[in-house]
């Protein structure tokens, strides 16, 4: 029985989409916070299970006769290390023979703030005695497109992240990673460095949003301060300002670059790449 938490996301739902292709529907368990929200798979055979990492009391039943789980990292900062120290606990009492966990690319030495709360659950789940896997997941594309048309008003990319390179890869090229380890042999204590074969800066993402738009769209690099002033004068919260722009100075000290092609080794072919992808976003 494989369960995957947080089954509802965005992330979660490819990755059952993937297990699915690998897998019998009623060997692979969606367990979610809301299973209103994924009846559909349901419908398809995939049994469904109430898991809320707030909930402690909850986890026992879903993980029942689990031999490996997926542990989806919650979206709660500040919050996730106690709340994926219920999924270890749970995980150990079940006796899971493989606990894998979605980190954060390079691990322990990311320089992103973002990553705290990730080492410290990696700490955890090392000390577990559980089997583990680590799938620590470069930048998600998703987070440079979903710019896109911000970028196509103003004519700019805004950022403070230098000439500092992304390694990043779909969510669907990370989750069928993550089903690959779920149905495979064994990486039992392994932390895989997951990113795209294919790196750029902002500035070669501007340019190809240019190329493919017909528009001019350039590259403003600014400091972090001033980077994180403009965003919350752009309407978004001061956490989530802070968060994108410390993001962006972590790349601009390599944090977010990786060159070991693990992640296309393990979906056995290349990732999809930013061009390929930004195109598409502009062609929808």
């Amino acid at each position: 029985m494989i369960v995957v938490t947080g089954a509802s996301g965005q992330l979660g739902r490819l990755v059952i989409e993937s297990l699915l292709k690998k897998a019998p529907a009623g060997e692979v368990v969606a367990a979610v916070r809301d299973p209103a929200k994924v009846q559909d798979l349901a419908s398809r055979g995939v049994q469904v299970r109430l898991a809320d990492y707030n909930r402690p009391e909850t986890l026992p039943a879903a993980f029942k006769g689990a031999t490996r789980v997926l542990l989806i990292s919650g979206s709660e900062v500040g919050k996730r290390v106690w709340q994926h120290q219920a999924v270890i606990d749970a995980a150990k009492r079940a006796g899971v023979g493989l606990f894998a966990y979605t980190s954060i690319l390079r691990g322990e030495k990311s320089p992103l703030p973002l990553a705290e709360e990730h080492k410290e659950t990696e700490r955890r789940i090392k000390d577990s005695g559980l089997p583990w896997v680590l799938l620590r997941n470069g930048w998600y594309i998703e987070n440079h497109l979903m710019g896109i048309p911000t970028a196509l008003q103003f004519g700019a990319i805004m950022g403070c992240a230098g000439d500092g390179r992304f390694s990043s890869a779909a969510r669907a090229d990370y989750a069928e990673a993550a089903a690959a380890v779920l149905t495979g042999p064994s990486q039992a204590q392994r932390a895989l460095e997951l990113a795209g074969d294919t790196s750029f800066t902002l500035s070669d993402l501007a340019a190809e949003i240019s190329k493919h738009s017909g528009k001019i769209v350039t590259y403003q690099n600014m400091p972090e301060a001033g980077y994180k002033a403009a965003l919350i004068g752009a309407g978004l919260p001061e956490p989530v300002a802070a968060l994108l722009s410390t993001c962006d100075t972590g790349a601009a000290q390599g944090g977010l670059f990786d060159d070991g092609r693990e992640l296309s080794r393990l979906i056995g072919r290349p990732t999809n790449t930013m061009s390929v992808l930004v195109k598409a976003a502009l062609t929808k």
